[in-house]
C-alpha cells in the first residue's frame, strides 16, 4: 500500500476499530495522525506532510529511521530463524546480545532477563528483587519504594509503582507494597527548600521514611535516573549516589528505571555513568533496538544474580512468549554497535550542550521558567513569570498548545500542559537542532499573540 492510499485508513470508518494509548477517539478522529514512513529524523504522514521527529519517537530510534545496519541485521535474522521454542531454550543472538550487554554496562551488571517492553522489565525487575529476598533469607521484604511523577510501565506492579494518579486511579485499588516518596524537583521543590543548601533533602528524606516503614519490609527502591513524566526532572549529582548508599545500608535492591536513559540518550551509555552509580537492577529498553523490533531488559548484578543459580525452585520464576526473540536480539545487538561504533553517545553530549543553549536564547520571551536534562533527553518548563515561577492557569495548557502548533510547522516533540521536551535521534546534527529550535521560536510567538 502506498503513503497515498494508506490516507483512507486515517478516517472514522476505519479508526473506529482501533483503540490507542491515552487518545479519547472521538477527539482523535478529528485530527488523526497517521505515520506513513520515514527515514533518518525525519517521517512523513499518510498525506505526505514532513516532520522532524524531535522526539525519536518517544526516546526510541536512537540510530535514526532506514538504517542500513539495522535493516540488514533484522533481514538477515528474519530468513534465518524468526522464532525459537522459548520453553526448551534460546538462540545464539540472544546469549551474544546478553554478553554484549555485559561488557557495556558499569560495574558488574553482567546477567540479563530479555523481554519486549520496559513494562515487562520493570515487572521482571520487581519479581527478581522480591525473590532475591526470599532466596537470601529475608522473605518479608516485598515492599517497593517509588517516587511522585514517575511513570515506570503500565502493566499491574509497574503502574502501582508509578506516581503519576491519573495513569493508575481508573485501575486502583492498586498492587499491594507500593510506597512514593516526592521526586527531586528542584525547580518546583515539594519541601519548599534551595538547592544546595537543602543538602539534597529529598534524598536524605528516604531515610526516615525507610525507618518509618521498618527496612525488613523493603525490597528495593526503583528511580528513573531522570524523570520524563515529570517534565524530565534531572537530580542533583549526588543524589543517586545517597540512594545507593542508603540501599546498602538496609540490604535494599537499587532499581534505575533507564527505559529512556540508556543507550546514549543522556551523553554516557547509561544514566548509570552520567551520574556515576552503579544500581542492583538496570531496566533497558527503547533505543536498546532503536524500535526496529520490541526489545528490552532488566540487567542484574552478580551477587543478585548468583541467588537464581543453584538448587531447583530457586531459578527464576517468571516467563514471556518472545523473550529474547531472536529478531529483536539482532536488531538490538545492530544497535548498540551502531552506537558504538559511531560514537552517538558523545555525539548526544555535544549536541545536547548545543540544544540547550540554543534554547536559553529563548528566555527573551518571558515564558521560559527552567531548562533541565542531559544530553539530548532536554526539557522545557514554560512560566507566566519566570521571577516568581508563577504558573499559567490551568486551563490555558500552553504546552500543549505549543507542542500541537509545532507539530503543525512539522515538529514532533514531547508535549504536557506546562512543559515540552525534546529526545531526538541520536544522529542529529547542530544544524537540524538549530531548525528545531527555530520551529519551537515561530510556535511559541504565535501561540503566545493569540493568548
Amino acid at each position: 500500500m502506498t503513503p497515498q492510499g494508506d490516507a483512507r485508513f486515517a478516517t472514522e470508518e476505519y479508526l473506529r476499530h482501533i483503540m490507542l494509548d491515552y487518545r479519547q477517539m472521538t477527539d482523535f478522529v478529528k485530527e488523526p495522525f497517521l505515520v506513513a514512513r520515514a527515514d533518518g529524523i525525519r517521517f512523513w504522514d499518510v498525506h505526505g506532510k514532513e516532520y522532524l521527529d524531535g522526539l525519536a519517537g518517544i526516546f526510541v530510534v536512537n540510530v535514526g529511521y532506514n538504517n542500513p545496519r539495522m535493516l540488514e541485521a533484522v533481514r538477515r535474522q528474519l530468513e534465518t530463524l524468526p522464532f525459537n521454542p522459548p520453553m526448551h531454550g534460546t538462540n545464539p543472538r540472544a546469549v551474544e546480545l546478553a554478553t554484549l550487554l555485559a561488557e557495556i554496562t558499569p560495574g558488574d551488571l553482567n546477567t540479563a532477563r530479555l523481554v519486549s517492553s520496559g513494562s515487562e522489565a520493570t515487572e521482571a525487575a520487581f519479581k527478581m528483587a522480591r525473590q532475591y529476598h526470599r532466596q537470601t533469607g529475608n522473605p518479608g521484604k516485598y515492599k517497593i519504594l517509588s517516587r511522585y511523577l514517575s511513570y515506570h510501565g503500565a502493566t499491574g506492579s509497574a503502574m502501582s509503582a508509578g506516581g503519576v494518579g491519573y495513569r493508575k486511579t481508573l485501575y486502583e485499588p492498586a498492587g499491594v507494597g507500593f510506597l512514593h516518596t516526592y521526586p527531586p524537583y528542584c525547580y518546583r521543590c515539594p519541601y519548599e527548600k534551595t538547592y544546595p543548601s537543602c543538602e539534597v533533602f529529598c534524598a536524605r528524606t528516604i531515610r526516615s521514611m525507610i525507618e518509618w516503614e521498618d527496612p525488613r519490609s523493603i525490597a528495593a527502591i526503583i528511580v528513573e535516573p531522570i524523570s520524563n513524566t515529570g517534565g524530565i526532572i534531572t537530580p542533583p549529582m549526588e543524589y543517586l549516589g545517597i540512594l545507593r548508599q542508603l540501599c546498602d545500608e538496609h540490604d535494599i535492591l537499587l532499581i534505575f528505571d533507564e527505559i529512556i536513559t540508556g543507550f546514549g540518550r543522556t551523553g554516557s551509555l547509561f544514566a548509570a555513568n552520567t551520574f556515576d552509580v552503579v544500581p542492583d537492577i538496570l531496566c533497558c529498553g527503547k533505543g536498546m533496538s532503536s524500535g526496529y523490533a520490541p526489545l528490552a531488559a532488566a540487567l542484574v548484578r552478580d551477587r543478585v544474580a548468583a541467588t537464581f543459580w543453584g538448587a531447583p525452585g530457586t531459578e527464576f520464576a517468571h516467563g514471556h512468549t518472545y523473550a529474547g526473540n531472536p529478531v529483536s536480539c539482532a536488531a538490538g545487538l545492530a544497535s548498540i554497535r551502531e552506537i558504538l561504533e559511531r560514537g552517538l553517545a558523545e555525539n548526544a553530549r555535544r549536541v545536547g550542550a548545543h540544544l540547550v543553549t540554543r534554547l536559553e536564547g529563548l528566555r527573551s520571551l518571558g515564558i521560559i521558567g527552567d531548562i533541565r536534562g542531559k544530553g539530548l533527553l532536554i526539557g522545557v518548563e514554560f512560566v507566566k513569570d519566570p521571577a516568581t515561577k508563577q504558573q499559567f492557569a490551568p486551563g490555558i495548557n500552553l504546552g500543549l498548545r505549543i507542542g500541537k502548533r509545532a507539530m503543525h510547522h512539522g515538529l514532533l516533540l514531547r508535549f504536557d500542559p506546562h512543559w515540552i521536551a525534546f529526545g531526538p535521534p541520536l544522529i542529529v546534527t547542530e544544524q537540524e537542532i538549530d531548525t528545531m529550535v527555530d520551529i519551537l521560536e515561530r510556535s511559541i510567538r504565535e501561540v503566545l499573540r493569540e493568548l
